[in-house]
């Protein structure tokens, strides 16, 4: 078995911000990431909010973020899925094993796994995914061109993907079951003013329709029932927290997300909850880098206490 300082679940942003620290602190670090490390950034086409950095393309920023880190030292194992994390004993060892059968071993966890696409649950949804429904517009939306599309969500990410969508799309209906919006302003103020955006307020999605591709969504608005002809759902009402893969109870909120206190450690020793899994207000890029920064210094400092802790003889 392999054993490492820390490992890493999850190469987002807070996942990366937490192996460039830790390398650059002289631990030894491993990142492991089901897919290609980026995260979510490599699901954002455009980033304009990262203090420093005007304007960047979310793959971009993703493959800055790991060369940044590599270069410090950190091993990133990238299309390694993490299967669980697990106690060993009553020690401070936690055991990581993957999907392929892996194991490796560290005192010290960060959990950047971020979260999943959270569905509407909605007759069609499941039957019509990767058949017109899609939970990412960079990823698909080449595949809708001059196409009416239907995109399900008032946030931040739903509008930011409805006016991604419009490059290819001849239309794009925002579907919101709100009757105001919860995306930031300066993004309502784009989408609004783009022509091809049209908004359905106050309207809940009750079916998608389709016969092996997506012909129509149907929705409730106003106590009617109304039926909305497109040929793609794209659907971004948030996300659920990757945080049933830690073996012991954790404590968390009613949403699964990881409760942690100031320096993002769970309730137990030894593990830190970062990004998109953790209990927090925003889930932004900039928030993703603090919480990892903090999350490795952290780790850096209960590994010297463990390593302070053997070197002390023990008096009986």
């Amino acid at each position: 078995m392999n054993e490492f300082d820390v490992i890493i679940v999850g190469g987002g942003p807070a996942g990366l911000a937490a192996g460039l620290y830790a390398a650059r602190m002289n631990l030894k670090a491993v990142l492991l990431d089901r897919g290609p490390v980026g995260g979510q950034l490599l699901n954002t086409e455009l980033i304009e909010d990262y203090p420093g950095i005007a304007s960047i393309l979310g793959h971009e920023l993703a493959d800055k973020m790991a060369d940044h880190a590599r270069e410090f030292g950190l091993e990133i194992r990238d299309f390694q899925s993490v299967k669980e994390v697990d106690l060993v004993g009553d020690g401070p060892m936690k055991v990581v094993r993957t999907e392929d059968g892996a194991e490796m071993s560290a005192p010290a966890v960060i959990m950047a796994a971020g979260g999943l696409p959270r569905h509407i649950e909605v007759p069609g949804e499941e039957a019509l995914a990767g058949r017109g429904v899609s939970y990412c517009a960079v990823c698909d939306g080449a595949f809708f061109r001059e196409q009416v599309l239907a995109v399900v969500g008032g946030g931040d990410a739903a509008l930011e993907e409805a006016d991604f969508l419009t490059r290819y799309a001849s239309k794009v209906y925002v579907i919101h079951r709100r009757a105001t919006l919860r995306a930031q302003t300066i993004l309502q103020d784009r989408a609004r003013a783009n022509a091809k955006i049209e908004f359905i307020l106050d309207a809940q999605v009750e079916e998608i329709v389709g016969d092996g591709k997506v012909r129509a969504i149907r929705y409730r608005q106003g106590g009617a029932s109304k039926e909305l002809e497109v040929g793609g759902v794209f659907i971004f009402v948030g996300f659920l927290p990757n945080s049933g893969i830690v073996k012991p109870h954790l404590e968390h909120d009613d949403q699964g997300y990881l409760v942690t206190d100031r320096d993002t450690q769970t309730s137990l020793e030894g593990l830190w909850a970062v990004g998109d899994v953790r209990a927090q207000l925003t889930k932004q890029i900039a928030t993703a880098v603090g919480d990892g920064t903090t999350a490795a210094v952290a780790a850096s400092n209960y590994i010297s206490m463990l390593r302070d802790r053997e070197r002390v003889p023990q008096t009986h």
